[in-house]
């Protein structure tokens, strides 16, 4: 018998969990253990990791990745999936299940502090997960925000997501998204994931997003270079003289001219550094 969960166990297991996938918690369970495999080995997870799993689900991922030796510690939100976790990795990983931890929480507000009370070692090095497609991108901000110690990672998500996480400055897809991960992190799209692998199939294809966590530009508060990148992207096609004078007033055209922006550009061309530098300037003229 396989040690990866196939589709006829998953299945078992969620009809044994009296449990109907929800499509508002983006509950799609992958089946395909070349395709876990895959993502794993994408990942690049050494023994020394420790892995923060978020929405590990009846287990698909998880198994993979306690297969590489690393410790995993899986933020599950649903009580009968977190209590039912460590019973299933036992079954297909029995001499690895003491490298998992279960953490019942929210991913969209889990802190380090958390982690305490399980008794988690370490902090997470990296991040690995097959994320629901409606808060994917709200869930990694804030666990890059909130657990610095991750260093890299990989992520699944839908694939118009995976483009635009990674699009660079002028790209067509490129947004808040995009901006706000390259204040982390550098990232690229590095395979597609079919529909036809997960149980129920959902409607789109899903994308793979590896990151490298970066120093953030010198000089900048996040706060005040998000707030810049929201205003800059609420009128995408507005030139950023007319966007951001809308939100800052006259101090706008004097950070653009400080910034060495020109207030014609939109905020589409603009990079990290150029968002970070612009809300260096128009923090400093609202404090003068």
């Amino acid at each position: 018998m396989s040690d990866y969960l196939d589709a006829s166990r998953i299945r078992a297991l969620a009809k044994s969990l009296d449990l109907k996938p929800s499509k508002g918690r983006g509950q799609n369970f992958l089946f395909d253990a070349n395709t876990v495999r895959r993502i794993v080995g994408l990942a690049g997870i050494s023994q020394s990791d420790t892995v923060l799993e978020i929405g590990p689900g009846l287990g698909s991922l998880t198994v993979g990745l306690l297969h590489t030796g690393a410790h995993v510690v899986a933020v599950e939100i649903e009580p009968a999936l977190a209590r039912q976790l460590p019973t299933t990795m036992a079954d297909l990983a029995p001499d690895k299940v003491n490298n998992l931890t279960v953490i019942q929480e929210d991913a969209l507000t889990i802190e380090p502090e958390d982690l305490n009370p399980s008794g988690v070692a370490d902090l997470p090095t990296m991040l690995v997960a097959n994320l629901p497609y409606n808060i994917s991108v709200p869930v990694i901000l804030h666990v890059l925000a909130a657990f610095p110690s991750i260093t890299h990672g990989l992520v699944m998500v839908q694939l118009e997501v995976a483009d635009r996480l990674a699009a660079p400055p002028g790209s067509k897809v490129y947004g808040v998204p995009s901006a706000k991960l390259a204040w982390y992190a550098s990232a690229s799209r590095v395979g597609t994931v079919p529909s036809t692998v997960f149980w129920p199939a959902p409607n789109v294809e899903s994308g793979l997003v590896r990151f490298v966590r970066h120093d953030p530009p010198p000089r900048a508060d996040r706060k005040a270079t998000f707030d810049v990148i929201d205003a800059a992207f609420s009128q995408r096609r507005k030139m950023l003289r007319s966007v951001l004078t809308s939100k800052y007033g006259p101090a706008a055209r004097t950070a653009l001219e400080q910034a060495g922006i020109s207030p014609e550009a939109r905020g589409e061309t603009l990079s990290i550094d150029d968002f970070a530098r612009l809300a260096h300037y128009l923090d400093s003229d609202a404090q003068e």
